[in-house]
């Protein structure tokens, strides 16, 4: 169960992303179970609760992310103009996640500053060798991802994207990166 202070508004959030409310009551305490995807999601009202400081988080663990990912990306287009990667609500994008051993993955982090964290089911090949630059890009995956900490992903990833070799195949995955972090951070 996740803390929010408006199970309406978590409600109505998680309904334009593909979810059916399958439970709802306001007394004796606020409480809202949803259902879609596949998986439940349930949350209780907490007074006090501020988005900001919410350190609550679930795992998913699903088939593929990817169209998980598409859903949830258009039903916040539909709800929002634009796929919100700041702030609460906001979306990161499938990625590998070195600490999750290389599976994709994603997380959505609702209105009330939970995080939900979606993760491919299976195991991951070993990547093999890869570049200090590929190995910056998946540290600072976990860093925004994972961790939260965008500011702290693109310093790290600014730099090595600095020191690369143009030519380096991890090169246009990490800008785009290193853009939307920029877009994060504003």
């Amino acid at each position: 169960m996740l803390p929010c202070t408006d199970i309406d508004r978590i409600a109505e959030f998680f309904v334009a992303l593909g979810f059916k409310v399958t439970y709802r009551q306001t007394k004796p305490n606020p409480y809202v179970a949803l259902e879609g995807h596949g998986f439940p999601l349930h949350y209780y009202g907490l007074e006090g609760h501020r988005a900001e400081d919410s350190h609550s988080t679930c795992g998913v663990v699903v088939a593929d992310t990817e169209p998980l990912f598409e859903a949830f990306a258009a039903g916040l287009r539909a709800s929002y103009g634009k796929l919100p990667v700041a702030g609460h609500p906001r979306i990161t994008r499938p990625r590998p996640r070195k600490n999750a051993g290389g599976l994709s993955g994603f997380s959505l982090i609702d209105p009330a500053g939970n995080w939900i964290r979606i993760m491919r089911a299976g195991s991951a090949e070993p990547e093999g060798e890869t570049s200090r630059l590929r190995r910056s890009l998946l540290d600072a995956i976990v860093l925004a991802d994972s961790h939260g900490d965008a500011a702290q992903a693109a310093k790290i990833l600014a730099g090595a994207v600095r020191r690369a070799e143009p030519a380096d195949p991890a090169m246009a995955e990490a800008k785009e990166f290193l853009d939307e972090l920029r877009l994060r951070l504003q």
